[in-house]
C-alpha cells in the first residue's frame, strides 16, 4: 500500500520527524531554510504539509499543488493560511491551540512588565558603564500592581493574562473583544467589558492578544495611540500588522505613550528601523511560545493533526472541519 507523502517545511524536533516517518514518506528541511518560492516545487506529489507561520498557503499555491489535502500549522495563529481558498479546494487546515496558552501569557506579562519598569533600558545603561551612583529618579517607570490592565482580544491567552493581572498583581482588568464574555467568565476573571475607545483611554498597560485579519490590520494606529494615556504602555504578543509600527515609533518618540513591548512586527523578521533607535521599547524576536516543553507540544499537536487527517482519524484541532472527511488521494 502506498503511504502518503508529506513535507515538513522547517526544521523541527527530530523525534517528531521520526514519528511522522512511521506513517508517511517524509520530505523534511533540516537546514531550516525558508522555502519561499521553493515551497510549491517541494509540495509536488505531497498530500500533506506541516507548516509554520513562514509559509503562505493561498489560492495560487493550492492551484499549483492539486494533490495537497491537509496543511498543519505549528502555531495557534493561521493568518498565513487563506482559509476560504483551502475550504474551496477541500484542503483541511489545522493549528495548535491550547498548548501554548500559559507559556505565551507568561511571556506577555513579562514583556509588559519589562516595558513598564524600563528593564531593557536599565540593562543597556548598566552595560554601557553609565551606572555611577543611586539617584531618586534613575530609570523610574510605572507600577504594575494595582494598575489598570487593558486587554484587546479576550480569547484563551487574553484570559490567561487577565488571571495573572487580577490574581497575582491586584490589577483592575478591563477588556474589549468582538463578543463579550459570559457574565460568569467576567466575574471569575474580575474583568469589565468596555468599548474599544474606553479601553484605550482607561488602560495603564494595554496588551494586544487579538487574531490578525483584514479587519484587525492596524487596529492600533495613530488615532488609537492618541487616545491612550501618555503614561501608558503597549504590549503586542498577537501578530505583526495589528499595530501600525511606524505610528507607534512616532508615539514613543514624542512621548504620546510611555513605553512598548513588542514580540511581533509588520514584515517580520524585518523591524521598522525607527523602533530600533528608541530606548523606550523592548523588542523580542517572536518568542512568546519559546520554551522547550511548549514548542515540543506544538510540534506534536501539528503531527497529530497531520497523522489523523491522512490516516482516516479525527484531527484534534481543525480550522475548517466542514471539509471532513477528506477527498480521496
Amino acid at each position: 500500500m502506498n503511504r502518503p507523502h508529506v513535507l515538513v517545511t522547517r526544521a523541527i524536533f527530530p523525534e517528531t520527524i521520526e514519528r511522522l516517518r512511521e506513517h508517511f514518506e517524509v520530505d523534511d528541511n533540516p537546514t531550516d531554510a525558508v522555502l519561499g518560492a521553493g515551497l510549491a516545487p517541494r509540495l509536488q506529489g505531497k498530500q500533506g504539509a506541516l507548516t509554520t507561520g513562514s509559509e503562505r498557503i493561498d489560492a495560487a499555491l493550492l492551484a499549483a499543488c492539486p494533490g495537497l489535502r491537509v496543511v498543519a500549522n505549528m502555531a495557534v495563529g493561521y493568518n498565513n493560511f487563506d482559509i476560504a481558498a483551502c475550504t474551496a479546494r477541500g484542503v483541511l487546515a489545522t493549528n495548535t491551540p491550547d498548548v501554548l496558552t500559559e507559556t505565551t501569557a507568561d511571556f506577555g506579562f513579562a514583556l509588559m512588565m519589562a516595558g513598564a519598569r524600563r528593564m531593557a533600558e536599565g540593562e543597556r545603561f548598566l552595560r554601557r558603564g553609565e551606572w555611577k551612583k543611586w539617584s531618586y529618579d534613575m530609570l523610574t517607570g510605572s507600577d504594575v500592581h494595582g494598575a489598570t490592565l487593558g486587554i484587546l482580544g479576550m480569547g484563551r491567552i487574553g484570559q490567561a493574562i487577565a488571571r495573572r493581572g487580577a490574581l497575582g498583581f491586584g490589577m483592575k482588568v478591563v477588556y474589549h473583544n468582538r463578543s463579550r464574555l459570559p457574565a460568569a467568565a467576567e466575574a471569575a476573571l474580575g474583568a469589565r467589558y468596555l468599548t474599544k475607545g474606553e479601553l484605550l483611554a482607561q488602560a495603564d498597560h494595554l496588551v494586544l492578544v487579538l487574531p490578525y485579519s483584514a479587519e484587525s490590520h492596524h487596529a492600533i494606529g495613530a488615532g488609537e495611540l492618541a487616545q491612550m494615556k501618555p503614561t501608558a504602555t503597549l504590549t503586542n504578543i498577537a501578530r505583526g500588522g495589528i499595530v501600525d509600527d511606524a505610528a507607534l515609533a512616532v508615539a514613543l518618540r514624542d512621548g504620546r505613550i510611555a513605553a512598548a513591548g513588542l514580540d511581533v512586527f509588520e514584515g517580520e523578521p524585518a523591524v521598522h528601523p525607527d523602533l530600533l533607535t528608541l530606548p523606550n521599547v523592548v523588542l523580542t524576536p517572536h518568542i512568546a511560545s519559546a520554551t522547550v516543553a511548549t514548542r515540543r507540544a506544538m510540534a506534536e499537536l501539528a503531527a497529530d493533526n497531520l497523522i489523523e487527517a491522512l490516516t482516516g482519524g479525527v484531527p484534534p484541532s481543525p480550522i475548517n472541519p466542514q471539509v471532513l472527511p477528506l477527498r480521496p488521494a
